[in-house]
């Protein structure tokens, strides 16, 4: 007699999510506006001017004229898939990065966050963490299962950004590409529907106004929220501080 194989769970009442619509996504701090060249070109350069290490692990960049970024936006802005955004500062009132979807699969309910570029006056600031919040909960609550982080496993700073987010670290893909004449590792990180509500509490947690002191200096940090959460921690980063 044939022994049974085991299968998945069944996912019951499936139905395909949406694809991002080009809506403006906009929380407590940040506002996500679809990517512009005429609106959001030349501030974006000049948030990123004198700031080439931003690139170091994009496919692209730098770019030295605002003519040549504005080249660059101008062909990528607009599309399907990568579909990317300008991330306004709503404290500073100053747009200081980009984010896009990729590799949104709406049949396998699995969309990913990536061209991820902060320019220095975003990083670290509450902003920065809504607009991550704000395009995570756009996804779940669009009805994807899967929300996924790629970086180059060299990218520490981007390693540890996704584990202080709530990503679990999934392993990492040798020699997944070559960027820029050099080999690329990849590390991987998900989030799934199920660990959503636990994330998405903790997000209101720490973007509550009550969660800073009168300095702007968080109280309860992101990553002791998202940290029982998380199905796996990154090994790399497993002595190092938190954020």
């Amino acid at each position: 007699m044939e022994r049974a194989m085991p299968v998945g769970d069944p996912v019951a009442d499936w139905t395909p999510p949406p694809r991002p619509d080009g809506a403006i996504l906009e929380g407590r701090y940040a506002r996500l506006e679809p990517l512009s060249a005429d609106r959001h070109a030349a501030l974006l350069f000049r948030a990123y001017e004198g700031h080439d290490a931003v690139w170091t692990y994009l496919p692209y960049g730098p770019f030295h004229s605002a003519a040549q970024y504005h080249r660059w936006v101008r062909d990528s802005a607009g599309g399907e898939d990568p579909h990317f955004y300008a991330i306004l500062d709503l404290e500073s009132g100053e747009y200081g990065g980009v984010g896009a979807f990729l590799r949104v699969a709406p049949d396998a309910g699995s969309i990913e966050v990536g061209h991820l570029n902060f320019a220095p006056r975003l990083q670290g600031t509450r902003a920065a963490t809504d607009a991550m919040y704000l395009m995570m909960a756009w996804a779940f609550q669009a009805g994807y299962r899967r929300y996924e982080w790629k970086c180059d496993a060299l990218n520490l700073a981007s390693r540890r950004a996704a584990q202080r987010l709530g990503f679990s670290y999934e392993g990492v893909f040798r020699q997944a590409t070559v960027v820029k004449g050099r080999n690329r590792d990849t590390a991987w990180f998900a989030m799934i529907d199920k660990e959503w509500p636990a994330l998405d509490e903790a997000f209101r947690l720490w973007l509550d106004p009550a969660n800073f002191d009168r300095d702007g200096r968080q109280i309860e940090r992101l990553s002791d929220l998202t940290r029982l959460v998380r199905a796996a921690s990154d090994p790399v980063l497993r002595d190092q501080t938190p954020l």
